[in-house]
């Protein structure tokens, strides 16, 4: 059996896209075909190759649960590990010999994504948590979205059709304060800023540059879609309870690194503007 995979350093770019557009997907035309506008510049196939990147540590008794309900269609599953005490990559590599393990090189989901989307190689990745309580069977709404045209499909547990299980009315309110601040400051209309269950086209990795430990990351590659100009299309999505162990998600902190993750992204954005501003007039 192959050993683990250490990441390597992954490209960018910054080809432009048009301007968001966030709405209910199932209100949208769907399509089953891969337009030629949106297809992936590292392929000629008829069909999208689709990677599944899943953070883990500590989820032995989850995984059973979570790979044996992937779809068909996923080709790659890219197990993240930050080096996990339990069986946690023996019971993967066991129920789905086909697993790539990368070793996470630092701490903290955020760094094991980007450990992830630098090993993934599909032309489409979905971000996946390992804990059972993102649903894989939802995996072809998030695709479907993709191939009518969208550059960034974004979950969300509070647009139509969506819910969550595990969402306390605290953290409900939370969420609706920050989704009103951020839109107002950003211009977007997301209605669920902190949801880690995306999928996207592997363009859009040049646009998200996510490198800083420390910051939300679901937040943080939400924003900068969005100031990409990248096609966003919400997919409503229900969120349900950890399988088995306890949660590593703490309500106060989570919110405040939230807070942190756009107060940063805001100072970037100025930043960004003040330099267009003494270039246009040197």
């Amino acid at each position: 059996m192959p050993g683990p995979l250490h990441p390597a350093q992954g490209g960018a770019g910054d080809a432009r896209r048009p301007a968001i557009a966030v709405g209910d997907p199932m209100s949208e035309g769907r399509s089953r075909s891969w337009p030629q506008s949106v297809r992936s510049p590292t392929s000629d196939a008829a069909r999208p190759t689709i990677s599944v990147v899943i953070p883990t540590l500590n989820e032995a008794a989850n995984l059973p649960h979570v790979l044996t309900r992937l779809p068909a269609s996923v080709d790659e599953v890219v197990l993240v590990d930050g080096h996990s005490s339990d069986d946690t990559i023996k019971v993967a590599r066991a129920i789905r010999p086909d697993v790539r393990i990368v070793l996470q090189d630092g701490r903290g989901k955020g760094n094991a994504l980007v450990c992830g989307f630098a090993a993934a190689v599909g032309d489409i990745i979905v971000m996946l948590d390992a804990d059972g309580s993102t649903d894989p069977a939802e995996i072809p709404r998030f695709v479907e979205v993709l191939l009518s045209g969208s550059d960034f499909a974004k979950g969300s547990r509070f647009a139509p059709g969506g819910s969550s299980i595990d969402t306390t009315t605290p953290r409900r309110l939370g969420n609706r304060a920050l989704n009103v601040l951020v839109n107002m400051r950003f211009g977007t209309r997301y209605s669920d800023l902190s949801y880690g269950y995306n999928a996207f086209w592997r363009h859009c990795l040049a646009h998200m540059q996510v490198t800083r430990e420390g910051l939300k990351i679901e937040t943080l590659i939400n924003l900068r879609v969005a100031r990409a100009g990248l096609r966003v299309a919400e997919v409503a999505s229900i969120e349900h309870e950890r399988l088995f162990g306890e949660t590593k998600l703490h309500a106060v902190r989570n919110g405040l690194r939230v807070l942190r993750t756009v107060a940063a992204e805001w100072s970037r954005r100025a930043d960004g503007q003040s330099r267009s501003m003494s270039v246009g007039l040197s």
